[in-house]
C-alpha cells in the first residue's frame, strides 16, 4: 500500500512539475517583453501615444513587468504549497487570488497613464465607498464578536461548545479575527468524542447565537453524569448498589477528589423491574470513557454475584429467560449431556419409512444451522443406562451429525406415551 500511494503521489506531481516548467518560461518571456518595451521606450520608439506623457512601449512595459510579477508569485505558491505537502487546490486558489490582484493593477495602470484617474476614482469612490461599507458588516461585526470574546472569554481554546439553535457541538480549537473553528463532536457516529472534522463559525453569528460551554472551568470541566442499570425485582438491593457505587468510586477517584462529590443513586420502579440510576461527576472530554469503563465494572460484578441480575423486557431476567430457554415445554427437570452409546432405544428395530428418512435429513440440517433447541427425554434404566422416551428423530438427526453426547432431560418413573411425547424439533 505505502509503494501505491508513493507511486501516485510521484503521479500526481507529473503535472505539477510541468506547470512549474511552463509558469518558468513564461516568467522569462514577459521578463524578456518586459526589458525590449522599457529599451524602446528609452531609445525613442514609442510605438504611439496613449496620454501626453505615457507612451505604448512604457505601458507594455508595466503590463509584462505585472505579468512577470504574477508568474513568480505563482512559483512562489506552488513551491510553498509542495514543501508544505499541502492539496493542489490551495495552490488554484492563491494563483487565482494573485490573478484578480494582478488584473487590478492593470486596470489601474491603464487609467493612470490615461490620465484619467482623478475623475474615474470620483465616480467609483462614490459608489466603492457605499459597497465597501454594506460589504464590511459581517467582518465588522465578526472583528467585534471576536474582541468580545478576547475580553470577556465566554469560552476558550480547549472548551467544549455546544450552539442548539443549529445543532453543533464541538471543541474550540482556534479563535481567530474571523472566524471561530471547532473539533466537531459527535457527528457521523454520534458520540460525544471528537471526531477530528474542522468546522468553521464566523464570528459575526456570535451576537446572535446561543452558545452554551460544557467545560466553564479552566482544567476543571466536571458536570453530573449517570448510568442507568435495570435490575430484576428479586435482586439484592443493598449487593446492587453497593457494585454500582464502588465502580463508579473506582473509576473517577481523581474527580472524585478534585470536587468532593461522591457518586451517589436514585431509582425509579418500572414495568419489569428497578431502574437504578447511578449519578456521578465526570469529565466533558472524556465522559464516553468514564462510562464505559462503570458499565464494564458493574457488568462484570454482576456476572460474579449471584444476588444481583439484569431485568430484560419480556423475559423477566437474563437468567430466567435462559432456564426457560433450555427447559422448553418439558418441566423444570435438569439438563444434563448423555454419551450416544449409553442410550437405548426401544424402537431401533422399527424400520423408519422414506418420507420419514427425508425429515430427519431436514432436521439434521436445522440443528446444524440452529443447534438443538429442544433436548431429547429419557429415563434411567440402571447400571449407567437410559431408555429413550422422546425425541428419537432428534436423536437419530443428531447421529447423522457425527455428536457423541447428546443434550438430554432425565426422568425417572414409567414409561410416557411415545405418541405423545415424540415431535419435530
Amino acid at each position: 500500500m505505502d509503494m501505491q500511494r508513493t507511486t501516485n503521489e510521484s503521479l500526481g506531481n507529473q503535472p505539477s512539475k510541468m506547470l512549474a516548467w511552463v509558469r518558468a518560461v513564461m516568467l522569462a518571456g514577459f521578463v524578456a517583453l518586459a526589458a525590449g518595451m522599457y529599451w524602446l521606450d528609452w531609445r525613442g520608439t514609442s510605438l504611439g501615444h496613449i496620454s501626453e506623457t505615457a507612451t505604448v512601449a512604457y505601458f507594455l512595459c508595466l503590463v509584462f513587468t505585472s505579468a512577470a510579477a504574477f508568474e513568480l508569485a505563482a512559483l512562489i505558491i506552488q513551491a510553498m504549497i509542495r514543501f508544505q505537502r499541502g492539496a493542489v487546490g490551495e495552490v488554484k486558489m492563491l494563483t487565482g487570488f494573485a490573478r484578480v490582484v494582478t488584473a487590478l493593477i492593470v486596470a489601474v495602470v491603464f487609467i493612470s497613464v490615461t490620465g484619467k484617474l482623478q475623475a474615474i476614482g470620483a465616480v467609483v469612490g462614490a459608489f466603492a465607498g457605499m459597497l465597501l461599507g454594506f460589504a464590511l458588516q459581517a467582518p465588522i461585526s465578526g472583528m467585534a464578536a471576536w474582541a468580545m470574546v478576547t475580553i470577556k472569554r465566554p469560552f476558550r481554546v480547549g472548551d467544549r461548545v455546544l450552539f442548539p439553535s443549529i445543532t453543533l457541538l464541538g471543541d474550540v480549537l482556534e479563535v481567530g479575527l474571523m472566524y471561530t473553528k471547532l473539533d466537531q463532536v459527535g457527528g457521523s457516529i454520534g458520540s460525544e468524542e471528537a471526531i477530528g472534522r474542522h468546522i468553521l463559525i464566523p464570528n459575526a453569528m456570535l451576537f446572535s447565537q446561543v452558545a452554551i460551554n460544557y467545560t466553564p472551568q479552566h482544567l476543571a470541566a466536571y458536570f453530573l453524569d449517570e448510568v442507568v442499570i435495570r435490575l430484576t425485582y428479586d435482586s439484592n438491593w443493598e449487593a446492587a448498589e453497593k457494585i454500582l457505587l464502588d465502580a463508579a468510586r473506582a473509576v473517577t477517584e481523581n474527580i472524585i477528589r478534585e470536587t468532593g462529590k461522591d457518586p451517589y443513586i436514585r431509582s425509579d420502579i418500572y414495568d419489569y423491574g428497578v431502574y437504578m440510576r447511578l449519578r456521578y461527576m465526570t469529565v466533558a472530554m472524556d465522559r464516553p470513557r468514564v462510562s464505559h469503563e462503570i458499565l464494564k465494572r458493574v457488568f462484570l460484578e454482576f456476572q460474579r454475584n449471584p444476588q444481583v441480575d439484569f431485568a430484560i423486557p419480556f423475559l423477566y431476567s437474563y437468567r430466567k429467560g435462559m432456564e426457560m430457554a433450555t427447559r422448553g415445554t418439558m418441566g423444570p427437570e435438569p439438563i444434563v449431556e448423555i454419551t450416544m452409546d449409553n442410550i437405548d432405544d426401544a424402537q431401533e428395530h422399527v424400520a423408519i419409512s422414506e418420507e420419514e428418512q427425508k425429515g430427519i435429513e431436514e432436521l439434521a440440517q436445522r440443528i446444524q444451522k440452529m443447534g438443538l433447541l429442544q433436548p431429547i427425554v429419557v429415563r434411567r434404566v440402571g447400571a449407567g443406562r437410559v431408555e429413550l422416551v422422546a425425541g428419537r428423530f432428534r436423536l437419530l438427526a443428531c447421529k447423522r451429525l457425527g455428536w457423541k453426547v447428546i443434550p438430554a432431560i432425565v426422568r425417572g418413573g414409567r414409561l410416557a406415551s411415545m405418541d405423545s411425547l415424540e415431535g419435530t424439533e
